[in-house]
Protein backbone atom coordinates (compact mmCIF):
# COMPACT_ATOMS: atom_id res chain seq x y z
CA UNK A 1 0.00 0.00 0.00
CA UNK A 2 1.21 3.30 -1.02
CA UNK A 3 0.87 6.19 1.66
CA UNK A 4 2.37 9.91 1.72
CA UNK A 5 4.46 10.55 4.25
CA UNK A 6 5.92 13.52 6.09
CA UNK A 7 9.28 14.35 7.23
CA UNK A 8 9.86 12.17 10.71
CA UNK A 9 7.27 10.01 10.28
CA UNK A 10 8.50 6.21 10.80
CA UNK A 11 8.65 4.13 7.38
CA UNK A 12 10.06 0.86 9.13
CA UNK A 13 11.02 -0.89 12.13
CA UNK A 14 14.42 -1.85 9.92
CA UNK A 15 17.35 0.20 8.40
CA UNK A 16 15.95 0.96 4.60
CA UNK A 17 18.72 2.83 2.23
CA UNK A 18 17.18 5.13 0.19
CA UNK A 19 17.28 8.95 -0.61
CA UNK A 20 14.80 10.75 1.67
CA UNK A 21 15.29 8.58 4.54
CA UNK A 22 17.39 8.41 7.54
CA UNK A 23 17.52 5.66 9.91
CA UNK A 24 17.98 6.35 13.69
CA UNK A 25 18.25 3.13 16.53
CA UNK A 26 17.82 0.79 13.44
CA UNK A 27 14.68 2.19 12.39
CA UNK A 28 13.87 4.45 8.71
CA UNK A 29 12.21 7.42 8.87
CA UNK A 30 10.68 9.93 6.11
CA UNK A 31 13.66 12.85 5.85
CA UNK A 32 11.26 14.67 3.35
CA UNK A 33 7.42 14.30 2.06
CA UNK A 34 6.79 11.68 -0.07
CA UNK A 35 5.15 8.23 -1.03
CA UNK A 36 6.27 5.45 0.84
CA UNK A 37 4.96 2.12 -0.82
CA UNK A 38 5.10 -0.05 2.64
CA UNK A 39 5.32 -3.54 0.37
CA UNK A 40 7.55 -2.81 -1.86
CA UNK A 41 9.67 -0.50 0.55
CA UNK A 42 9.90 2.21 -2.10
CA UNK A 43 10.34 5.79 -0.94
CA UNK A 44 9.41 9.07 -3.49
CA UNK A 45 10.23 11.89 -3.08
CA UNK A 46 8.40 14.81 -3.08
CA UNK A 47 10.89 17.33 -2.64
CA UNK A 48 14.37 17.87 -3.39
CA UNK A 49 17.17 18.44 -6.16
CA UNK A 50 17.35 16.12 -9.15
CA UNK A 51 20.10 14.02 -8.81
CA UNK A 52 21.43 12.32 -12.14
CA UNK A 53 21.86 8.46 -12.87
CA UNK A 54 22.94 6.95 -15.76
CA UNK A 55 20.13 6.36 -18.42
CA UNK A 56 18.27 9.45 -17.53
CA UNK A 57 16.80 10.81 -20.53
CA UNK A 58 16.98 14.79 -19.92
CA UNK A 59 16.03 17.69 -22.37
CA UNK A 60 18.80 20.82 -22.47
CA UNK A 61 19.27 23.72 -24.12
CA UNK A 62 22.49 24.46 -25.69
CA UNK A 63 23.31 27.79 -24.05
CA UNK A 64 27.19 28.44 -25.79
CA UNK A 65 28.57 27.65 -28.84
CA UNK A 66 32.25 26.64 -28.64
CA UNK A 67 34.33 25.84 -32.39
CA UNK A 68 34.28 21.89 -31.54
CA UNK A 69 30.86 22.09 -30.28
CA UNK A 70 28.28 23.14 -27.54
CA UNK A 71 27.81 23.63 -24.09
CA UNK A 72 24.47 22.46 -22.85
CA UNK A 73 22.16 23.13 -19.59
CA UNK A 74 20.00 20.65 -18.35
CA UNK A 75 19.60 22.83 -14.90
CA UNK A 76 22.47 20.86 -12.84
CA UNK A 77 25.37 23.32 -11.00
CA UNK A 78 27.17 22.57 -13.84
CA UNK A 79 26.08 22.25 -17.97
CA UNK A 80 27.75 19.81 -19.84
CA UNK A 81 29.70 19.56 -23.02
CA UNK A 82 28.71 17.85 -26.51
CA UNK A 83 30.71 17.49 -29.74
CA UNK A 84 29.85 18.99 -32.64
CA UNK A 85 30.60 15.61 -33.94
CA UNK A 86 27.55 14.11 -32.04
CA UNK A 87 25.36 16.08 -33.82
CA UNK A 88 24.40 15.61 -37.93
CA UNK A 89 23.54 19.29 -38.64
CA UNK A 90 25.54 22.84 -36.30
CA UNK A 91 23.18 24.08 -33.82
CA UNK A 92 22.38 27.49 -32.28
CA UNK A 93 22.12 29.30 -29.47
CA UNK A 94 18.65 28.31 -27.67
CA UNK A 95 18.33 24.83 -29.02
CA UNK A 96 16.54 21.99 -27.76
CA UNK A 97 17.68 18.97 -27.13
CA UNK A 98 16.59 15.17 -25.10
CA UNK A 99 19.72 13.37 -24.44
CA UNK A 100 20.32 10.14 -22.03
CA UNK A 101 22.79 10.73 -18.94
CA UNK A 102 26.26 8.35 -20.35
CA UNK A 103 28.47 9.03 -16.85
CA UNK A 104 28.00 10.76 -14.11
CA UNK A 105 31.17 11.65 -12.01
CA UNK A 106 31.74 11.65 -8.00
CA UNK A 107 30.92 15.60 -8.11
CA UNK A 108 27.42 14.94 -9.68
CA UNK A 109 29.18 16.25 -13.41
CA UNK A 110 26.86 14.53 -16.52
CA UNK A 111 28.22 13.53 -19.64
CA UNK A 112 25.54 13.19 -22.36
CA UNK A 113 24.71 10.56 -25.23
CA UNK A 114 22.71 9.58 -28.03
CA UNK A 115 21.31 13.56 -28.81
CA UNK A 116 18.51 14.44 -30.78
CA UNK A 117 17.32 18.05 -31.68
CA UNK A 118 13.92 19.27 -30.52
CA UNK A 119 12.43 21.83 -33.29
CA UNK A 120 10.30 24.25 -32.51
CA UNK A 121 7.55 23.57 -29.20
CA UNK A 122 8.06 24.97 -25.47
CA UNK A 123 10.06 23.58 -23.06
CA UNK A 124 8.52 24.23 -18.66
CA UNK A 125 10.08 23.02 -15.65
CA UNK A 126 8.80 22.18 -12.27
CA UNK A 127 10.35 19.85 -9.71
CA UNK A 128 12.59 16.82 -10.56
CA UNK A 129 10.83 14.79 -8.21
CA UNK A 130 7.67 15.47 -9.68
CA UNK A 131 8.42 14.04 -12.48
CA UNK A 132 7.19 10.40 -11.59
CA UNK A 133 3.77 12.08 -10.92
CA UNK A 134 4.02 13.61 -14.44
CA UNK A 135 4.28 10.10 -16.07
CA UNK A 136 1.82 8.14 -13.92
CA UNK A 137 1.87 4.47 -13.14
CA UNK A 138 2.85 2.93 -16.53
CA UNK A 139 2.57 5.86 -18.43
CA UNK A 140 -1.10 6.83 -17.73
CA UNK A 141 -0.77 10.12 -16.17
CA UNK A 142 1.35 11.45 -19.26
CA UNK A 143 -0.69 9.21 -21.56
CA UNK A 144 -4.47 10.89 -21.01
CA UNK A 145 -2.43 14.03 -20.92
CA UNK A 146 -1.61 13.47 -24.76
CA UNK A 147 -4.47 12.02 -25.79
CA UNK A 148 -6.65 14.79 -24.42
CA UNK A 149 -4.26 17.53 -25.79
CA UNK A 150 -2.82 15.76 -28.94
CA UNK A 151 -0.10 17.37 -27.79
CA UNK A 152 3.77 15.64 -28.58
CA UNK A 153 5.56 15.66 -24.96
CA UNK A 154 8.65 14.72 -23.84
CA UNK A 155 9.86 14.53 -20.31
CA UNK A 156 12.92 14.93 -19.15
CA UNK A 157 14.02 13.49 -15.33
CA UNK A 158 15.60 16.58 -14.59
CA UNK A 159 12.23 18.20 -14.44
CA UNK A 160 12.60 19.81 -18.01
CA UNK A 161 9.54 19.36 -20.18
CA UNK A 162 9.24 19.65 -23.63
CA UNK A 163 5.44 20.61 -25.23
CA UNK A 164 4.68 20.89 -29.11
CA UNK A 165 1.22 21.09 -30.85
CA UNK A 166 -1.85 20.75 -29.82
CA UNK A 167 -3.08 22.49 -27.42
CA UNK A 168 0.16 23.74 -25.23
CA UNK A 169 -1.73 25.74 -23.16
CA UNK A 170 -3.47 23.04 -21.67
CA UNK A 171 -1.32 20.46 -21.43
CA UNK A 172 0.99 23.13 -19.29
CA UNK A 173 -1.73 23.71 -17.27
CA UNK A 174 -2.30 20.44 -16.66
CA UNK A 175 1.09 19.31 -15.36
CA UNK A 176 1.66 22.40 -13.67
CA UNK A 177 -1.56 21.04 -11.71
CA UNK A 178 0.10 17.82 -11.07
CA UNK A 179 3.25 19.50 -9.79
CA UNK A 180 0.99 21.52 -7.22
CA UNK A 181 -1.21 18.51 -6.56
CA UNK A 182 1.84 15.94 -6.51
CA UNK A 183 0.74 14.71 -2.70
CA UNK A 184 -2.98 14.23 -3.26
CA UNK A 185 -4.38 10.94 -3.77
CA UNK A 186 -6.77 10.23 -6.85
CA UNK A 187 -4.62 12.76 -9.22
CA UNK A 188 -5.27 10.96 -12.05
CA UNK A 189 -8.68 10.90 -12.15
CA UNK A 190 -8.21 14.75 -11.14
CA UNK A 191 -6.55 15.47 -13.76
CA UNK A 192 -8.96 13.47 -16.27
CA UNK A 193 -11.63 15.86 -15.11
CA UNK A 194 -9.49 18.81 -15.16
CA UNK A 195 -8.80 17.84 -19.02
CA UNK A 196 -12.09 16.97 -19.84
CA UNK A 197 -13.50 19.87 -18.50
CA UNK A 198 -11.03 22.41 -20.34
CA UNK A 199 -10.64 20.70 -23.60
CA UNK A 200 -12.64 23.53 -25.23
CA UNK A 201 -10.01 25.98 -23.92
CA UNK A 202 -7.95 28.29 -25.54
CA UNK A 203 -5.16 26.88 -27.98
CA UNK A 204 -1.99 27.89 -28.37
CA UNK A 205 -0.38 25.79 -31.02
CA UNK A 206 3.82 25.42 -31.40
CA UNK A 207 5.64 26.41 -34.34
Amino acid sequence: MRRIVFPGELLSDKRITSRGIYVENGKSYAALIGFYDDEKEVFIPLEGAYEPNVGDLLIGIVSDVKPNGYVIEVGLPSDTFMSARDFREPLGMGEIIVAKVKSVSETRSISLADPAVLKGGNIIKISSVKIPRVIGKKGSMLSQIKDATKSKIIVGKNGWIWIKGGNEYLATKAILKIEKEAHTSGLTDKIGEFLKNNENGDEHVGQ
